[in-house]
């Protein structure tokens, strides 16, 4: 049953309600993360389900990261999360109450949607729906993952000398298609010389140096505003050893 609660945030996570992930698919909807087909009440069920309430700091920061970003249109995400972290810590317990007080109550009429819509499915439907939502609650999370970790700034990971070569090279065949500019990109890196491929080799030896540089800055960022669990294993041994010292 707790599963149910998730089911939400998938589908605002594809942007869309069961019945637009299969238009036409007749009495049954295709799954879209697995090769399964679901029955069109567990997608009209999916539909209904309300949006989880935001915590009482979500809120506030949901409320101060378009003003931060008014005022400061240059500034890095990471620098805002910084900035709105300091500034909830320093907020008085009068004010916090009134986010607090705000989630309490969307958390009582959420779940009492939730109660209300889960009284109308049988217990074949619940079990149906408990099976198949384990799937996209791993995808959900990944997907939430990654997007925290774009809106927190962090590097975009250094790419390979295939990678680079691949993207200089994509639109030679412009008027091909994606399969066909990637085999014809798959051809020339096969035919380059050991010469030529040393010049991308280096580009993305320069390109690990940039990724390390960047994300010891973030990392160090992240320790700032409390967030030890985005660091890299080694960084926390690194840092441990450091305030051994």
């Amino acid at each position: 049953m707790a599963l149910l609660r998730g089911v939400w945030g998938m589908l605002s996570a594809l942007g869309k309600t069961g019945a637009d992930l299969c238009a036409g698919c007749g009495s049954r909807l295709r799954f879209p993360l697995s090769f399964l087909c679901l029955p069109r009440w567990f997608s009209s069920t999916l539909g209904r389900y309300p949006k989880k309430p935001l915590s009482s700091y979500l809120r506030f920061s949901t409320e101060q990261l378009p003003i931060l970003k008014a005022k400061n249109p240059d500034a890095k995400n990471s620098e805002l999360i910084k900035k709105i972290a300091q500034v909830w810590r320093e907020l008085p317990d009068s004010e916090k109450k009134l986010y607090e007080d705000a989630y309490r109550a969307d958390w009582e009429a959420y779940k009492e949607e939730i109660n209300r819509i889960q009284e109308q499915l049988t217990p074949n439907q619940i079990v149906t729906m408990e099976k198949e939502i384990m799937q996209r609650r791993l995808k959900r999370k990944a997907l939430m993952k990654k997007r925290e970790l774009s809106m927190l700034g962090k590097p975009k990971r250094p790419r390979s000398a295939y990678n680079i070569f691949i993207a200089e090279r994509f639109q030679e065949a412009k008027d091909d298609s994606s399969q066909a500019k990637l085999k014809t990109v798959n051809e020339k890196w096969k035919n380059l010389s050991s010469s030529q491929k040393q010049i991308y080799i280096q580009l993305a030896k320069d390109d690990k140096i940039r990724y390390d540089n960047e994300m010891k800055s973030w990392e160090a960022q992240m320790i700032e505003v409390g967030r030890n669990d985005l660091i890299r294993r080694t960084m926390k041994h690194q840092t441990k050893d450091d305030n051994t010292e």
